[in-house]
This record gives structure tokens, sequence and C-alpha cells, in this order.
């Protein structure tokens, strides 16, 4: 439980919700601020759950983070028994029910958020059968599943193309690189083109390297079209080499699709599972378990040193030069009845190895043709998944060229009618323009006849008050069914009237009943208002009094922490000073005067010195003046004397203008006069 707390809490303090909890704020956090929290988690996944759960009623948030959790598709810790008390839980706050929930959600914000954004189109909405029964309505709805359908494979192919690794910076990189090319192979183009136009009959030249550039654009072309026909050939060769392979294999199945064939290759199959089962298996168990009894034994005993190792080495070699001598005094026995059987025994000995060997390479080659088969059943499966035909063989390739023949008889069957029917359209065709052209000559005949009795266009005007006749039945009958459906149409309507009338009729009952309870209690509804009002009123004015004192007292308490902070700055800077100034008095009152030398008194002293004999040289310059010159040179030189400036030059003094006074600074005097000064003393 704590680690949950824990990982809330670092979840609720990074961005973006930025809570600034511990353990012990976020445990002490009431049942509304906590829901408030895990409200505002809901809004990070959904943003249409932004809103403050003070402004909405309790049983309207605990219904909106049902529905959530559930699309969400989150499930209870207790399971369907606890549903009950999961919901309560939800409705008042309660920690046990909303700290798993802020577990489950900060754990799979990202997940989380893409489903709901995929609920918002995935959740078809859910129409009354009967409202389906108009046309309209359920061409709508299928409209909308449609829709559903399209924004299904729309994501699809989004995802597919967000995960194929393509990024559109990538992207934007590779436009940008492409750009520049272009840019350049644009300049190239432009400097060589003007190179080119400077050559005479470069048009000609140019024609006739756009000629070469088509022409070996085809010689590709042609190229690759080649190299594709051999390909084609090649495969389809290899497509006749396997059918003949499984031309082959089907007239050997075939031709051994006999009882005594069948017999004989269950037997065999019998005899190599007989022998694998009785001899085979249990020599290679009884090996392995021979070798693992080593293993466990060589592991069981400890481990051994060099010495150990050399002894052991010694006792083999010791035991194989005894094998070898036995086996020469067998040899130089030399039985002859031992010679035969030796013989016999080497060759069961070559039998059995020969044996073992072909069991060995048949189950090789039986696991091979299960990994074939495998390998031939996914394929199948791939060439399925991909709209590819399933391969068929034996029984079914049989059945299929029967159906196939079938088929071939009943279109050959098909054509024949087609034949037919097309042959007797041609004759009645022809049959069609023959009466045409003699009703065409009976109407010529007929207008000539009118004109020689003077009666021309009688035939015209007939057949048009026919039509104009029977275009006024017509219309007579549409109006008769007009009326009689609008009569239909008011019986219906006044039907549909008493019945909505028979059933509103105890509802308005019961409207009467509660307008008259409304006329009740609207009066203490109104009292009870006030009350409420009045009494919000006072709280808020408390508080906005509390909220005052609280903001005196906190710049009171800011104010003196100040002042606190200030004065112990001062007593520290103080005791300081103390500590220097007594430090200064011990080295003044030490006998030794190197150490006095130190003290900050002698210097200041020393230096105050310096600086009185430095203002008595100053202040006799000051009283005097000075005529320096140099070889036919002329020196201005401004001094000070008094408060007046005069220019020196050789020969004589003058009185400077105000336009060419210079000012030296005190510091620019004593560096550059004082010298000169000290000099001439």
């Amino acid at each position: 439980m704590s680690e949950q707390l824990k990982f809330i809490v670092e979840q609720l303090n990074r961005e973006p919700f930025k809570k600034m909890f511990n353990l012990i704020t976020f445990d002490s956090l009431e049942p509304m601020q906590l829901l408030q929290i895990l409200n505002d988690a809901l809004a990070e996944i959904d943003p249409k759950q932004a809103i403050d759960i003070r402004e909405e009623m309790p049983e309207q948030t605990a219904k909106r983070m049902f529905t959530l959790l559930g699309m969400l598709k989150y499930k209870p810790p207790g399971g369907i028994s606890e549903v009950s008390s999961f919901r309560q839980g939800l409705v008042i706050g309660s920690k046990p029910v909303v700290h798993p929930i802020l577990h489950w959600l900060l754990q799979r914000i990202p997940e989380l958020k893409k489903r709901a954004y995929l609920a918002r189109f995935l959740v078809k909405l859910e129409v009354p059968a009967e409202f389906l029964q108009d046309d309209v309505i359920a061409e709508t709805y299928h409209q909308y599943g449609e829709l559903v359908e399209t924004f299904k494979n729309i994501h699809k192919e989004c995802e597919q193309l967000k995960s194929s690794g393509f990024s559109t910076a990538e992207i934007r990189r590779d436009i940008v690189t492409m750009e520049e090319e272009k840019d350049q192979l644009i300049k190239r183009v432009e400097r060589l083109r003007k190179r080119v136009e400077a050559v005479s009959n470069h048009q000609r030249m140019l024609e006739l390297a756009r000629q070469l550039r088509v022409e070996k654009e085809r010689e590709e072309s042609l190229a690759h079209q080649k190299q594709e026909q051999k390909n084609q050939l090649f495969q389809a060769e290899q497509r006749v080499q396997r059918s003949q392979l499984q031309l082959k294999d089907l007239q050997q199945a075939a031709a051994d699709a006999k009882p005594e064939s069948l017999m004989k290759r269950l037997e065999e199959d019998i005899k190599f599972n007989s022998y694998m089962v009785s001899e085979k298996l249990p020599r290679e168990v009884e090996n392995m378990r021979k070798v693992v009894q080593y293993l466990q034994k060589v592991a069981s005993e400890p481990a051994m040193g060099q010495a150990e190792l050399r002894d052991l080495e010694e006792k083999i070699k010791e035991t194989n030069s005894e094998n070898n001598q036995l086996i020469e005094k067998r040899m130089v026995r030399n039985d002859p009845m031992d010679d035969k059987l030796s013989l016999f025994r080497q060759q069961a000995a070559i039998i059995v190895r020969k044996k073992e060997s072909k069991v060995e390479e048949l189950q090789e080659a039986r696991e091979e043709l299960a990994a074939v088969e495998r390998e031939l059943n996914m394929k199948n499966s791939q060439a399925q998944e991909q709209g590819g035909a399933e391969l068929i063989r034996g029984d079914e390739f049989k059945r299929y060229v029967a159906k196939m023949r079938g088929k071939n008889s009943m279109y050959k069957k098909k054509r024949q009618e087609m034949a037919e029917l097309n042959a007797e359209y041609g004759v009645l065709q022809r049959t069609e323009e023959i009466l045409r052209e003699r009703h065409t000559t009976g109407q010529q005949q007929l207008q000539s006849l009118e004109a020689q009795q003077g009666i021309s266009g009688y035939s015209d005007t007939q057949e048009e008050l026919e039509r104009v006749s029977a275009i006024k039945s017509e219309l007579d009958e549409m109006k008769g069914r007009t009326l009689d459906d609008i009569s239909e149409m008011v019986k219906k309507l006044n039907s549909v009237i008493a019945e909505k009338k028979s059933a509103l009729s105890p509802l308005i009952k019961d409207l009467r009943a509660l307008r008259q309870q409304h006329a009740e209690l609207a009066p203490e509804y109104e009292q009870k208002k006030a009350q409420y009002d009045n009494c919000a009123a006072g709280l808020e004015s408390n508080r906005s009094k509390l909220e005052q004192e609280v903001r005196t007292l906190r710049e009171e308490v800011a104010r003196e922490e100040s002042q606190y902070h200030y004065l112990n700055c001062m007593k520290e800077i103080t005791e300081s000073q103390i500590e220097r100034a007594a430090n200064q008095s011990i080295i003044n009152q030490s006998m030794d005067l190197q150490v006095r030398r130190t003290a900050l008194r002698e210097k200041y002293i020393t230096h105050t010195a310096e600086q009185d004999s430095l203002g008595k040289v100053r202040k006799t310059s000051s009283d005097h003046l000075w005529h320096i010159t140099r070889s036919k040179s002329v020196l201005a030189l401004s001094l000070v004397s008094g408060v007046n400036l005069v220019f020196v030059r050789s020969g004589g003094l003058w009185p400077l203008s105000e336009s060419c006074q210079t000012v030296w600074s005190m510091r620019s005097l004593s560096r550059h006069i004082v010298p000169v000064l000290e000099q001439s003393l």
C-alpha cells in the first residue's frame, strides 16, 4: 500500500499535474479533494472531464466517472460481487476505492488517452429498433456505421505509418536537401548553358544530345524489360518443373493407391516404429542414463589435484597395456572356430551399424519432411492472409478438376444459348426495321389520300385527340386517388388525435395535482432559499474578515522575521568588529616591533604622515610660477596659482584665453609638475 501511495504522489508531482504533495499531505486529503484529484486525472485522459465537481451534483459526478471507467475497461479489485460497494465508495470518495483507481490510471495515461480518443468515435449510438423502421433513420444509421468502419481503417493506416519509422523531421530534412541539390543542379545547368551558347551551332548539338539521352533511356528501359522477361521466363520454368514434379508425385500416388501397397507401407511404418521403441530408443535412454550417472558421480567426488590426476593417467596407461597384452595372447592362440565366429560377429556388427545409420537417416528424413510440411503450412497460411488461394492436392484436386469440367460444359452450353439469342436478336432487329419502313410507307400513302380528299392532317388530329383524352382520363383517375388518400389521411389523423387525448388525460390530471403541490411548496422553497442566502452571506463575511486577519498576521510575522534577521546580522557584525578591535589591541600592546608594524594604527599613522608631506610640497608649488623653456619649442603649461591660469612660453608669460585653457587634474598635476618643482628646489 505504501508503494502504491508513493507512486501516486510521484506521478501527481510531475507534469502535467504539479500538485507538490508528500505522503502525509496526500493521505490527509478530504474525500471531496480526493475526488477532485481523480477528476483531474480523468480530465488529463479525456479533456471533456475537466470540470469542478463542486459545481456538479454527486450523482452526476459518480455516473460520469462510472461511464468513463467502464469505457476505459477498469475492473474493480473485488470483482462483480463488490460492484455495489465500489460504486458507493466512489460516490463518497473512499480512499480504498479511489487510490487503486488513481494508481491504475497514472500507470497507463498514454494508452488510456488513445483509448478515450478512439471511444469517442468507435462507441456506437444505441438506436431503438422501432426508430430503425424509418427509412431515413435506417439509411443514416447505416452511413454512420460505414463512417465508423472507415475511421477504423484510417486510424489503423495512421498507426502503421507512425510505427514504420518515417518521421516528419527526416522527411523535411530530405526535402530541404533535395531542394538544395535542385538549386545546385539549376546553377550547373545555367553555367553549362552559358558555356554552350558561346559555341557555334549549339542548338543542333543540344538536339543531338537530347536524342542521345532519349535513346540511352530507351536502351536502359529495354534492358530492364529484357531482364524482367528473363526473370519471368526463369520463374515460369521453375513453375513448370515444380508442376511436373507434382504431377509425377500425383501419378505415383495414384499408381500406388491400392490396398496392397497401403498395407505394405503401413507394415513398414509399424516395423520401423517397433524397432525404434524396442531397440534404438531404449539403448539411447540407457546410454544417456549411464552418462548422467557417470556425470553425477564425477560431480559428487571432491576436486582432484595434479598428483591424483597423474595417478589416474598412469592407471589408464597400465589398463591399456594389459588390454593390448590380452589381445595379443588371443591372437596367438588363433583358434579357427573362433575365427569363423569372429567373421560372423563382424558381419553382424556391420549390419547392426548399417541398420542404425539407416534408421538415423530415416529419422532425419522424417524430421526434415515434418519441417518442410510445417513451412508449407505456414506459407499457405500467409498466402491465405494475403488473399491467395490454398494449395490443393490429392482427392481435392480430382474434385476440383471434375468441378471445372462441369463448369466448362455449362459454359459451352451457355455460350451456345448466347449465340442463339444473338441470332434471334438480329432477326427481331431486322423485322423491326422492316415494320418501321412499312409504317412509314403507310403514313405517306395516308397523307397523300388525305390531300386528295382535301382533309390533310386528319390522322394527326385524331391521334392528338386520342392522346389528350388518355391524359385526361389518367388525371381524373389520379385526382380520385388523391381525394381518397386525403380522406383516409384525415381519418387517420383524427384517430391519432383521439388516441393521444385519451393517453394524455391521466397525465393532465397528474399535472394538475403536481401544479397544486408546486404552488404549495413554492413559498416554503422561497423562504428556505432566503434563509440559505442570508446564512451564506454571513459565512462569506466572516470568511472575508478571517482572511483579512490572517493576511495581517502573516504580514506582521514577515515583518518581525525580517527585523529578527536584521538584528541578528548586526549582532554578528558588531561581534566581528569587537573581535577585530581586541586583536588590534593585543597587537598594539605587544612588545615585538615586527608584530606592532602589522597593526592598523601604525599603518594609518604612516599613511597620514606621507599625505601631510605631499600636501606641503603641493602648497609650495602653488605659491610660485616657474618659467619652463625648451629649445626653440613652445611648451604650453597650465599651473594653478590661486585661481588664475597662465600660458607659459619661451620669452614671456601671457594669460590664457577661455578657448585654449587646459585644466589638469590633481593627479596629472602631481605627476607632471611636482617632479619638475622638486628638481628645481
